[in-house]
């Protein structure tokens, strides 16, 4: 794999972010709903969330970008 430059890494830091924060998020609304179907809805995005930011963190660690911090 070519090496990537500056900006990709910035934006992959970026999404990263994005995902973590959105994730922290999702995660205290969680807590108020009590609307079952919802509740289910908000734990598949959970999941699905974590699962992107597991995909980010393998490509980072698989192509050693160095950058990017791991996500816990």
């Amino acid at each position: 794999m070519r090496k990537l430059s500056e900006n990709e890494v910035l934006s992959m830091a970026a999404l990263l972010d994005m995902e973590k924060n959105g994730l922290i998020v999702t995660k205290a609304m969680q807590m108020l709903i009590s609307d079952e179907e919802l509740k289910k809805q908000v734990e598949a995005g959970i999941l699905a969330t974590e699962g992107r930011i597991k995909g980010i963190q393998q490509f980072v660690s698989e192509n050693q970008i160095t950058d990017i911090k791991e996500v816990h």
